[in-house]
């Protein structure tokens, strides 16, 4: 793997992990210093690499500069002492930066920055791009094309968002179970949001698409693998993620139109991703206090227009979960995506 491929890589990776600690450490509202510091560090690392060759660990030399940053930028800018200590109550003018990126610490990090993140106080559209920036490490350029916007949008809308955290004194924090039960729907509902947009992206980057789909999963699962937030709701949601984009492959043609469920190639739906949904629908089975539906297929999936008004915006939203809903109307030959933001029993 060449230099540019593996820096790409490992800014998808790596860059959410050192902005996450930073901003554990200094406070959401100096989020702009992490993002500074992480950039910085990402382009000592091509300018380097590029003339003595990739390192032996690439992360840990990511690690090793970003520490060194850390402590550099501070000491010249006069922000530590001024500004960062006086918050944190410190006394000791002295005090030497600790910046702890450990596995554990990285990952609870993590997790206390999607809670961040997915905070119901910014609109659905900006937390999306939040998490895409921040959580999934996307570039501005990415963002715009996913949105069908340009950058100068983009950075308004982030600005903005990050502004709306700050004016509203967020702060990162270590969740009790309590708070973690009162919050996770909303972060759930921003993945799947985030899963949505990438699903139903009319971006004509097929790969963006597809990575914008694999980052909410990757972010759902990340909550699978801790004790504090592996529950049946997001095995549910884990499940519904892994149904849709098994079929990724075969719902759009090679222009980017959409590919009719009877008209697909079963041959290219991922049998590893059906086998995973339905993993992950036996743990929510067991639960009864799942609202979320366990499977959908095709034959239930059917909207009769004789049922019931709420019947059939609970089937909707069986299909696609608030905050946002999609039906596929067709009409003989043609077929539209419908998006729906809100619906009102009438």
């Amino acid at each position: 793997m060449n230099e540019n491929a593996l820096i790409s890589q490992l800014f998808k990776s790596e860059y959410s992990k050192i902005i996450a600690v930073l901003c554990k450490l200094f406070g959401i509202k100096h989020i702009e210093i992490a993002e500074d510091i992480t950039n910085e560090t990402f382009l000592l690392a091509n300018e380097t690499w590029a003339l003595k060759g990739i390192p032996e660990n690439p992360s840990a030399w990511l690690y090793t500069v970003a520490k060194n940053k850390t402590k550099d930028y501070f000491k010249r800018q006069n922000v530590f002492t001024d500004k960062i200590i006086p918050e944190l109550n410190q006394q000791n003018e002295a005090i030497e930066i600790d910046l702890d990126l450990s596995n554990q610490n990285i990952k609870d990090s993590q997790l206390q920055m999607i809670f961040t993140i997915c905070n119901p106080i910014n609109s659905p559209d900006a937390q999306v791009g939040l998490a895409l920036r921040i959580l999934c490490g996307f570039r501005i350029d990415e963002i715009a094309s996913a949105f069908l916007s340009n950058k100068e949008t983009i950075n308004k809308r982030l600005f903005r968002a990050k502004e709306k955290l700050r004016s509203e004194q967020i702060s990162i924090e270590t969740f009790d179970e309590t708070t973690i039960t009162e919050r996770l729907e909303t972060v759930l509902s921003t993945l799947y949001l985030l899963f949505n947009e990438g699903y139903h992206s009319n971006s004509y980057s097929r790969t963006l698409r597809k990575e914008m789909c694999l980052e909410a999963m990757r972010l759902t699962y990340f909550l699978i693998e801790n004790e504090l937030t592996n529950r049946p709701n997001v095995n549910a949601l884990m499940a519904i993620m892994c149904f849709h984009s098994s079929r990724f492959e075969a719902r759009l043609n090679e222009l980017g139109e959409t590919i009719l469920y009877d008209d697909q190639d079963r041959n290219l739906w991922n049998e590893e991703l059906i086998e995973k949904g339905n993993i992950n629908t036996t743990i929510q089975k067991e639960n009864p206090e799942i609202k979320t539906a366990y499977k959908l297929i095709k034959e239930n999936c059917k909207i009769d227009i004789g049922k019931s008004v709420k019947e059939i915006h609970n089937l909707v939203r069986g299909l696609s979960p608030y905050p946002t809903a999609w039906c596929l109307i067709t009409d003989q030959n043609q077929a539209w995506d419908v998006k729906i933001y809100e619906a009102n029993y009438i």
